[in-house]
C-alpha cells in the first residue's frame, strides 16, 4: 500500500514539475520590450528644391526586444508582434499638456506624402472646367503602417519631436505633420521654448513597456535633445496618466 502511495505521489509531483517547467519556458520566451534613447536625425537641405525648412532635427527613441539571458540562449525569444504605441507630452509637474496622446511614427516608415494628380480641362470629355483640378491622393497602405514586428536582439526607431532652424518652438512629430498647416509644424503638437517630460508607451501582442524622458527645448537647435529623467519625474508623469 505504501509503495502505491509513493508511486502516485511521485507521478503527481512529476506532473507539477513538468507543468511548471513548461510555464517557465514560455515565460522566458515572451517578448521583453525596452525603450531607450538613440541618436537624433539632424537633417540639412542644401538642394534647390523648396522645403518647409532648410534644417530640421528630429529626436528619437529606440524600441528593442531584449535577448534571452545568456544561460537560456539555447532557446529563442518570441518576436514582439504588431508593436504600436503612443506619446504624451507633460509639464514638469506631470500634467498632460494637450490632454491626449499622439500616435507614434516609426522612424523607418515611408513618409505619407500625398501624390498630386492634375486633370486639365481638355482631358475631360463631358464638360469644360475653367481651370485644372488638382487631386491629392495618399497611399492607404502607408497611412496604415502604424505597427512593427520587433525580433529578439533587434530594435526600431520612433520619432518623438522636431525643431526647425532657429525657431524657438518644437513640435511633436507624427504622420499628421505632413498634412498640417503650416506643413511640418502641426499646431496641435506645438511645444513652446521650455523643458518638458515625454511619456512613450509601446504595446505588442505579448508585452507592454513605458518610459519617460526629459525634452530639452529651452536651447538652440544644436542642443535640442532628449535626456533620461529622474525617478521622481517619472512618478509625477505616471500619476497623471
Amino acid at each position: 500500500m505504501e509503495t502505491i502511495v509513493l508511486t502516485a505521489l511521485g507521478i503527481i509531483i512529476g506532473g507539477f514539475i513538468t507543468i511548471a517547467t513548461a510555464i517557465g519556458v514560455e515565460f522566458l520566451r515572451k517578448p521583453r520590450l525596452g525603450i531607450r534613447l538613440c541618436s537624433p536625425h539632424d537633417l540639412k537641405y542644401n538642394d534647390p528644391i523648396p522645403r518647409p525648412a532648410r534644417r530640421m532635427k528630429i529626436l528619437n527613441v529606440e524600441v528593442l526586444n531584449k535577448e534571452l539571458p545568456l544561460i537560456a540562449r539555447w532557446m529563442s525569444r518570441n518576436p514582439a508582434i504588431q508593436c504600436h504605441g503612443t506619446i504624451s507630452f507633460h509639464h514638469l509637474d506631470g500634467q498632460n499638456i494637450f490632454g491626449r496622446v499622439m500616435e507614434i511614427r516609426w522612424g523607418r516608415a515611408p513618409e505619407p506624402v500625398a501624390r498630386q494628380i492634375v486633370i486639365r480641362p481638355d482631358e475631360l470629355s463631358d464638360r469644360i472646367v475653367p481651370k485644372a483640378w488638382i487631386i491629392s491622393l495618399v497611399d492607404p497602405i502607408v497611412s496604415l503602417m502604424q505597427s512593427r514586428d520587433v525580433f529578439p536582439g533587434e530594435s526600431e526607431t520612433i520619432n518623438v519631436a522636431a525643431k526647425f532652424e532657429e525657431e524657438a518652438e518644437c513640435y511633436g512629430w507624427c504622420n499628421d505633420n505632413y498634412f498640417s498647416e503650416p506643413i511640418w509644424r502641426n499646431p496641435s503638437w506645438r511645444l513652446r521654448h521650455d523643458r518638458f517630460l515625454v511619456r512613450v508607451t509601446i504595446v505588442s501582442s505579448g508585452d507592454k513597456s513605458t518610459a519617460v524622458f526629459r525634452l530639452m527645448n529651452d536651447v538652440a537647435i544644436d542642443d535640442f535633445r532628449l535626456e533620461n529623467c529622474l525617478g521622481e519625474e517619472r512618478e509625477r508623469v505616471l500619476r497623471h496618466c
